[in-house]
């Protein structure tokens, strides 16, 4: 059986730089160490995943500068393959800093360089090009984007018969909403921010991702909720899933971890429930490592198989 192919797309990529820290203070002079480089931003993040996973993946990427030169460079020795769009603008650098004296993750992300709207035409067309049976757009877009960019991609996805999953918020993700998704992948915050109220007492969440998905919004609405699991409804109803229990060192691309072994599994052939699992596994196995999006495929496997067993079959 041919293995299928996932194209990711990645606006507003970055290199991401992971250290620790004895102690995290102003003012004074903060000595890190065990540094990590990764190439990082949503998109890049999941065809990271896919392809620890043997997955055959292509990731779309917007690289400017030296930074988007190192990009390149750190996805060619993970062995990803790219496809590199050059821009005027340089790609954004972002830091974390793990506080070992408070076990505390400290995030500094960049807001990333000025698009233009023929780049973004480039990106549109590189997305029409390369063949491919899903299409995962993740991650914010960069400055000068339209809001209706993912909803442009969703429109070629449409023209050329692909599935595709978008992992983005705010006025993005619903200006793309109804227009044939296979999935969406908010966090419970990036939901309740999408439908304008919050979700806390019971039973609120699941009705309205079951309403969203009958009004015909997305296929699938999975919702990340860290420490309380996650959610999935589809038009066959809402499942749950638990939290594994590990050992968390990094949050740092646990939901990109989620949403590319998911839709791994789905362009597999894997029921809902199943690919739900896999995503749960894989999220978890990524909180183990330090770094973004370093789960390991033997982690993932091994946790999905705990859920297979106990939870979901």
């Amino acid at each position: 059986m041919t293995e299928p192919r996932i194209v990711t797309v990645t606006v507003n990529p970055t290199v991401d730089i992971a250290c620790d820290a004895d102690k995290v203070r102003p003012i004074h002079k903060i000595r890190t160490f065990a540094e990590m480089q990764d190439p990082g931003g949503g998109g890049v993040n999941v065809a990271r995943v896919v392809h620890e996973l043997g997955g055959d993946v292509l990731a779309i990427v917007l690289a400017g500068g030296f930074p988007g030169k190192f990009l390149e460079e750190l996805l060619s020795e993970e062995r990803v393959p790219s496809r590199a769009l050059h821009i005027a603008g340089r790609t954004r650098i972002s830091y974390t800093v793990h506080d070992r004296s408070s076990l505390q993750e400290y995030r500094f992300v960049a807001e990333g360089p000025l698009v233009s709207e023929a780049e973004s035409q480039a990106v549109l067309a590189a997305v029409e090009q390369e063949p491919g049976d899903w299409i995962v757009a993740s991650g914010s877009l960069a400055p000068g984007m339209p809001e209706d960019f993912y909803a442009r991609i969703a429109a070629v996805a449409a023209r050329t018969g692909r599935h595709l999953a978008l992992d983005t918020s705010g006025a993005p993700l619903r200006r793309a909403l109804g227009r044939g998704l296979a999935l969406i992948k908010p966090s419970l915050g990036e939901f309740e921010m999408l439908v304008g109220r919050s979700l806390q007492a019971p039973g609120e969440l699941e009705q309205a991702a079951a309403d969203m998905v009958r009004a015909g919004a997305a296929e699938r609405i999975a919702v990340t909720r860290g420490h309380l699991g996650a959610m999935l409804a589809t038009a066959a109803g809402v499942l749950h899933l638990p939290p594994i229990a590990v050992e968390a060192r990094s949050a740092v691309g646990a939901g990109d971890s989620f949403t590319g072994a998911m839709v791994l599994a789905l362009a597999r052939g894997a029921t809902d429930a199943d690919a739900f699992a896999w995503g749960m596994a894989a999220g978890a196995a990524a909180v183990m490592h330090t770094g973004t999006a370093h789960p390991a495929r033997a982690d993932v496997e091994r946790l999905h198989a705990s859920l297979r067993g106990g939870v979901i079959r």
